[in-house]
């Protein structure tokens, strides 16, 4: 199981890349793991809105479940991941890059700081 030091983490299992004025967002390897064979992604937030760190921004469908994704983040949608559309087992297979799901501007990047790093997540998770 991976924890790349240089994301965050949340307690629901998303993480937050920071790159420039954009984060991306996905989830974690141990989210994807939990959640077992991905088979659907449905993203409910449009790209250019804005969200609140907490809201709802989409629901992942898998083989046993479905989870809500949660926005790590306040701020504003810049982009959406299409591609995972057609292929949502790459959330599976390499969710840190080619797996991410939204990029957010952050309207507050505080919010990014308080966020959990790889050791806390660990200790969150028992790994």
């Amino acid at each position: 199981m991976k924890f790349p030091s240089a994301l965050k983490y949340t307690k629901e299992h998303e993480w937050v890349k920071v790159d420039g004025s954009v984060c991306e967002v996905g989830i974690t390897d141990f989210a994807q793991g939990e959640l077992g064979d991905i088979i659907y992604l449905d993203i409910t937030s449009d790209e250019g809105s804005e969200v609140k760190q907490g809201d709802v921004i989409g629901s992942i469908e898998a083989v046993k479940t479905v989870s809500e994704i949660f926005s790590p983040i306040s701020g504003k949608i810049t982009g959406i991941n299409n591609a995972i559309n057609d292929n949502p087992s790459v959330v599976n297979s390499d969710p840190y890059e080619s797996g991410w799901i939204v990029k957010i501007q952050p309207g507050n990047m505080d919010e990014i700081t308080n966020l959990m790093d790889s050791e806390k997540y660990k200790e969150l998770i028992g790994a």
